[in-house]
């Protein structure tokens, strides 16, 4: 069964904040949990790990927040003292949760609604600075984080060709990340207009692999070698082939895509023969975003462009349908109570 209403979420550990939130989105990994992909979440789950929004009511133990700060949010909560978090990993938090995903019972309700609970608010949330827009503070919670790490994790610097694969939010995000890095060649490939168009108003050569062969024009740019470093943001087995495909030898893979594939799309003697560096991983969004707040405020980047419908949460579900299908240049949604 399918709940359309639940009871507003409380104050459980003292460490908790509630959030009034003002605006949510859709993420390309809640259409895991919508097609099926991803299994065990229990029916009644509130969707959404992406927020803005006020400080509504604080834990007895949380000094530093209060209520009527706008705030927004990584979309997993972390502890900042742990093993992991003392070491930027804040995505692997021995205390963390995932916001969205309640399984068996266990979990943390999500923020496609009017109000969300933030564990470890204290280490989770953010101020949002006065220069930046609401929505400038939804996409530093996750998609211009993971997509900056990517281009980080890949290596990118000045002088180097690099490939991008996949042009939906976190691959636009990813663009601007590897420009800020140095990256002077850039390519972005994807099939869908608008997403490409995109790409190009942000500073990379997009490439319709619809249209043209992406390996023999990243290969004839590279004098036969192929891609210092390839980014993979989609999450599925041809864009894993295409990213292997069009990085040199001694070159990097950089996977963030959420993959739920039970086999890699190419074999360890092709990554031995390639002398491969494949590194992949969930980003860690809240160590990330003390860096990326300077990028935002810079106004350097269009980066609210990715936002292409404003819609109610009430509309919710005609959203994701039209989010998944990508109709009406549909690349990313947010959602308002």
């Amino acid at each position: 069964m399918c709940h359309e209403t639940l009871e507003d979420p409380k104050l459980v550990e003292p460490t908790d904040v509630l959030v009034e939130v003002e605006i949510s989105a859709i993420c390309g990994s809640d259409l895991h949990v919508y097609h099926g992909r991803e299994k065990g979440i229990d029916h009644g789950t509130v969707m959404g790990h992406e927020f803005v929004g006020r400080v509504a009511e604080c834990g007895k133990d949380v000094k530093d927040l209060k209520p009527g700060a706008r705030v927004f949010s990584p979309f997993t909560t972390s502890c900042g003292e742990c093993f992991y978090c003392r070491r930027g990993l804040t995505a692997r938090c021995e205390s963390g949760q995932l916001f969205g995903w309640v399984e068996q019972g266990a979990g943390l309700h999500g923020a496609q609604a009017e109000t969300v609970r933030v564990p470890l608010a204290a280490s989770t949330l953010v101020e949002i600075p006065n220069d930046v827009t609401p929505e400038e503070g939804l996409l530093l919670g996750d998609v211009l984080s993971t997509g900056y790490y990517c281009a980080k994790q890949a290596g990118v610097e000045p002088g180097g060709v690099y490939a991008i694969v996949g042009c939906g939010p976190v691959g636009l995000m990813a663009i601007a990340g590897a420009l800020e890095l140095g990256a002077e060649t850039l390519f972005a490939i994807d099939s869908i207009p608008e997403r490409l168009d995109l790409a190009a108003r942000l500073g990379a050569t997009p490439i319709s692999y619809a249209q043209s062969d992406p390996r023999a024009i990243v290969h004839g740019a590279t004098q036969g070698r192929g891609a210092d470093a390839v980014l993979e943001l989609v999450g599925n087995s041809s864009a894993h082939r295409l990213a292997v495909n069009l990085v040199r030898p001694g070159g990097t893979v950089s996977v963030v895509g959420v993959h739920n594939e039970e086999r890699f799309a190419f074999t360890p003697a092709e990554a031995y023969d390639k002398n491969l560096t494949y590194r992949v991983g969930r980003c860690p969004a809240r160590h990330m975003i003390p860096q990326l707040i300077p990028m935002v405020q810079s106004k350097k980047y269009d980066l609210a462009a990715v936002i292409s419908h404003r819609m109610t949460l009430s509309e919710g579900p005609g959203a994701y349908k039209l989010f998944d299908e990508k109709r009406e240049g549909c690349t990313k949604v947010v959602l308002t109570p």
